[in-house]
């Protein structure tokens, strides 16, 4: 196993921590919230690095980021209404979504990589089978889900093109202009604005976490990582994500994971597996 698919496999880890800790700050903040402080934190971590960035790290910065918003932010909605494990899961569907998104837009499908994908979905199924539906979290966990396919393949192709600290520091910052905008447009009218303080504060440790740990530091070692890695392979590496996740929920939230769940989890670890076997000793001999 390459030190890239370690490096992802760390991203992963850490993503699986998010969910928990974004279910609980949920309970007074909303998903436009969370995502607006967690990438405040995190724009000002990278703020440095932004500034040595080109202009065509900027644009592409743009494309990703705006992209990447969507996704945490429906993520982070979805979770105000239903677990972290159910969570997990639909966000996971994206191993499915890259491999036939990559297609259409001109990409070649492995065989292999098909059938770790298809393999992960089934873990993921029944990793995440012990949870509660809710149409609302379930459509915004999908358009999550969606999102982050998307994303995936644009950082595959973009990745290269760049610096991977400037190209994760602009899509930061940029996150970051872009949330907070979303936040005080959606909080116009009411009063959640003027609570805002209030309501972040028993979140903040968690925020901080989520900006300068699962933020910054993750969205530059994906960057690094996939710079070497296709998006398909990559996808099935992240359907680990629920099973830290189910990890985490069950140690911080109590919440459940019964012999269905295990086996789901298992199968998981299978799909990441697989996505990385080398069938054939002669190519890997020749490729060392």
């Amino acid at each position: 196993m390459n030190l890239n698919v370690v490096l992802l496999l760390l991203v992963t880890l850490v993503w699986g921590t998010t969910f928990p800790l974004m279910k609980a700050a949920s309970a007074t903040l909303s998903g436009v919230e969370i995502s607006a402080l967690r990438f405040l934190v995190a724009g000002v971590v990278m703020l440095p690095f932004a500034l040595k960035a080109s202009r065509a790290t900027w644009r592409d910065g743009a494309v990703l980021g705006v992209v990447a918003l969507v996704s945490y932010v429906t993520q982070a909605f979805g979770l105000e209404y239903i677990s972290s494990n159910r969570s997990a899961f639909i966000t996971s569907l994206n191993v499915l979504m890259v491999p036939f998104i990559g297609l259409v837009l001109g990409g070649r499908l492995s065989a292999q990589v098909l059938a770790a994908a298809a393999l992960a979905c089934i873990g993921i199924g029944l990793l995440s089978w012990e949870g509660g539906g809710h149409w609302i979290g379930d459509a915004a966990t999908l358009v999550c889900a969606l999102a982050y396919a998307v994303y995936v393949i644009l950082l595959s192709r973009r990745a290269a093109q760049h610096n991977p600290r400037t190209l994760a520091a602009t899509q930061i910052v940029l996150m970051a202009g872009f949330a907070l905008v979303w936040m005080l447009v959606a909080g116009l009218g009411s009063d959640r604005l003027a609570t805002l303080p209030t309501r972040t504060a028993p979140a903040l440790l968690p925020i901080i976490y989520l900006g300068v740990i699962a933020s910054a530091g993750m969205l530059f070692l994906q960057a690094v990582a996939q710079r070497h890695i296709s998006a398909e392979k990559a996808t099935v590496i992240y359907a680990m994500e629920p099973v830290f996740a189910a990890l985490f929920g069950w140690l911080w939230l109590a919440e459940s994971l019964g012999l269905r769940g295990a086996a789901g989890g298992a199968l998981v670890v299978v799909a990441a597996i697989l996505s990385e076997w080398r069938f054939n000793p002669r190519a890997s001999t020749d490729a060392a």
